[in-house]
């Protein structure tokens, strides 16, 4: 299957209304365009093709940013004591910046001293390219990036898998597992979610089959998996999508200790990132 290397989900995505039932009755063009994405994730699962592993070519020193991009991450640097631009590309160490900024954002907004140490479940991870963001911010004495759909395939034949790979090395106690959250049990102290799909529109955005919207099922298996003391920290598109996204944490058994919209990021959106933080009851 082709994909781009950068986040496919369009930007306008944020702006478009809120589905709020789950058992929703797809349109036609909804429904063509699912079974399209079913054939080749189920063809991509079957060949578990890979070139083996795959790394970045580090950039070394990021250019072109303005002088307040230039003075936050100067800031990052110095209080986690990270260089990304050793490690990864371009964009890869920008974002990873933007996602640091985001999570450092957040807890100063609430005031709260960040979750650090134990093991860290990632959940939707991609291909992990932020791996390092998370070590960062959460020092975590094991970090694991839990993917469904981790042997895509990109344009240069490398699979996600193998990108997966290539990020997570070097890296302590830190793994990709190819797996559906939903059905994956094992206990962790913090669990992250960037961006869950709780609406069609971006499922379909990332070429994946409808099925695989199933917002019930994977907010309750974060309850389960969340251990009475640990935390979950969910990011979402915008107002709208947090709000139908907390609706379904709280029908998990999930209780929201904060909230906060981060206006200002590295990155440009159209649509400002919302930063919720949970706990069992």
């Amino acid at each position: 299957m082709i994909a781009e290397i950068d986040c496919p989900v369009q930007e306008t995505e944020g702006t478009l209304p809120a589905v709020v039932t789950f058992a929703p009755r797809y349109s036609l063009p909804q429904r063509i365009r699912s079974s399209y994405h079913a054939f080749w994730y189920w063809l991509g699962e079957g060949l578990e093709w890979s070139r083996g592993l795959y790394c970045e070519r580090p950039v070394g020193q990021l250019t072109h940013l303005s002088g307040s991009q230039q003075a936050r991450i100067a800031l990052l640097r110095r209080q986690f004591d990270v260089r990304f631009e050793q490690h990864c590309a371009a964009l890869t160490t920008l974002k990873s910046y933007d996602y640091l900024d985001i999570l450092d954002q957040a807890w100063a907004a609430w005031g709260q001293p960040r979750p650090v140490g134990g093991v860290v479940h990632d959940v939707g991870a991609s291909n992990f390219w932020y791996a390092r963001a998370l070590h960062a911010f959460f020092l975590p004495s094991a970090l694991t990036g839990v993917e469904v759909e981790g042997h895509r395939i990109y344009y240069n034949g490398y699979s996600r898998h193998d990108y997966a790979q290539g990020y997570v090395r070097n890296l302590p106690q830190t793994d990709f597992v190819i797996a559906d959250y939903a059905q994956y049990a094992q206990p962790a102290d913090t669990i992250v979610a960037w961006y869950p799909f709780v609406t069609p529109v971006p499922v379909l955005a990332w070429r994946m089959p409808l099925a695989f919207l199933a917002p019930q099922a994977l907010f309750a298996r974060i309850a389960m998996n969340l251990n009475p003391s640990g935390v979950f920290v969910m990011v979402n598109q915008g107002r709208e999508e947090a709000d139908v996204a907390a609706g379904l944490c709280q029908k998990a058994g999930l209780r929201c200790e904060s909230s906060c919209e981060v206006r200002v990021t590295l990155r440009r959106r159209r649509v400002a990132p919302v930063v919720s933080w949970w706990r069992r009851p």
